[in-house]
């Protein structure tokens, strides 16, 4: 299918690589497996640097209705239910604890797109929505730090202290933000299905790449795991293309 817009495309596709590559490198490399912490930095960020762009006037953002607002809240859980667990899959790949963390990271990917499509708010953009996935996503992260344990063993974590986890700690919030901006102009100017399309192909070149960068090890799981989702997003594009 031929993909329009390959301008904002190619920028959403470099913005969810680089994201996912630093994500993973803090995750794995330096082996930071505190998600609630490091989740609810990068939403902190992203909530903050979104605030500041409104207040600006750079961006739109209207939450007026407080009842579309409360009925958005099952999705923005369900939102933090996807970046929570994606960490913790990220995180602990190659560990069996890893692929279920990953099988529930796809379940709440998929509720959270039920619950999007079954309940289509009247005023609330991309934007608004994504404001308060943030907001719910600091609260409740924020909340479960410290039950998690998170909050008191990150102290022994041996990388404390150096620049690159700081440096990629920073980057992550900041290309996180960018991805969303990037996700929106996308989506505004293109179709669905359009956009889907781009979507698979940022993964498909995520999953391609990530070999050259970082260390894996080609067993029937991780097979599984690439195969079940490349066909997950394969049939979303379909589905959004056909409209069935």
């Amino acid at each position: 299918m031929y993909l329009k817009r390959p301008a904002a495309g190619l920028a959403f596709c470099l913005f969810y690589l680089a994201s996912c590559f630093t994500n993973k490198y803090v995750l794995s490399v330096l082996n930071f497996t505190y998600p609630t912490l490091f989740q609810g930095w990068q939403t902190l960020v992203g909530g903050l640097l979104l605030h500041i762009s409104w207040k600006l006037g750079w961006v739109e953002i209207n939450l007026c209705s407080r009842s579309e607002i409360l009925s958005r809240l099952p999705a923005s859980v369900l939102f933090v239910g996807v970046i929570y667990a994606g960490s913790r899959a990220l995180s602990r790949l190659f560990d069996p604890n890893g692929y279920l963390w990953a099988l529930i990271h796809l379940l709440c990917v998929g509720a959270y797109k039920v619950c999007h499509r079954l309940w289509k708010p009247s005023s609330l953009s991309d934007l608004d929505q994504q404001y308060l996935n943030y907001a719910c996503s600091v609260v409740l992260l924020a909340s479960a730090s410290h039950p998690a344990g998170d909050l008191l063993s990150a102290l022994d974590f041996p990388f404390l202290y150096f620049y690159r986890f700081h440096g990629s700690c920073c980057a992550s919030g900041l290309l996180g933000f960018l991805l969303v901006l990037h996700t929106v102009k996308l989506k505004s100017s293109t179709t669905s299905g359009q956009y889907a399309a781009w979507s698979f192909l940022a993964k498909v070149l995520t999953a391609g790449l990530s070999p050259f960068f970082f260390a894996m090890s080609a067993n029937v799981l991780t097979i599984a795991c690439l195969v079940v989702g490349g066909a997950g997003e394969a049939l979303l594009v379909y589905t959004e293309r056909t409209g069935t």
